[in-house]
């Protein structure tokens, strides 16, 4: 295992809130997307409103070179499911799909998976998964570097 990163979402504030956490911590943004930059074929798939366009999708904020913060805003479907206290996962970062796979099976035994695990179009083997105790996970081996 790479490392573990904790990953906040948000209901629309993600932008507002990172940007708060850059001024407490310092660092800077190494990525920052909006959902409004998604391929079209991936829009249809959670069913992203237009409205939700210039919501975050994903940023992080490297504070150190071993620590970094990441979040997005919910947005869609994925909008409903959303509450203070369930609103951040544990990200993983695998060496290799046997590991990203492994960890995936054990973790989702008697959980919910909320993404499948699939290649995404930000270059990466992604999925998600509520364990069985209500803690959310997001399991990621980078595809291309």
């Amino acid at each position: 295992m790479k490392n573990l990163t904790t990953y906040l979402m948000f209901d629309g504030k993600c932008e507002e809130a990172f940007n708060f956490y850059k001024s407490v911590f310092g660092g800077d943004f190494i990525s920052l997307e909006r959902y409004k930059h998604m391929p079209p074929s991936e829009k249809e798939s959670p069913e992203i409103p237009d409205e939700h366009g210039d919501r975050i999708m994903h940023i992080s904020l490297k504070i150190s070179d071993e620590i970094i913060i990441m979040g997005s805003d919910t947005a869609g479907k994925w909008a409903e499911n959303h509450n203070q206290g369930n609103n951040f996962s544990i990200s993983i970062d695998t060496e290799n799909k046997e590991e990203a796979d492994k960890l995936f099976q054990e973790l989702s035994k008697d959980g919910k998976v909320t993404m499948p695990q699939v290649n995404t179009f930000w270059g990466a083997y992604f999925g998600s998964v509520e364990d069985k105790f209500g803690v959310n996970w997001m399991v990621n081996l980078d595809t291309e570097s």
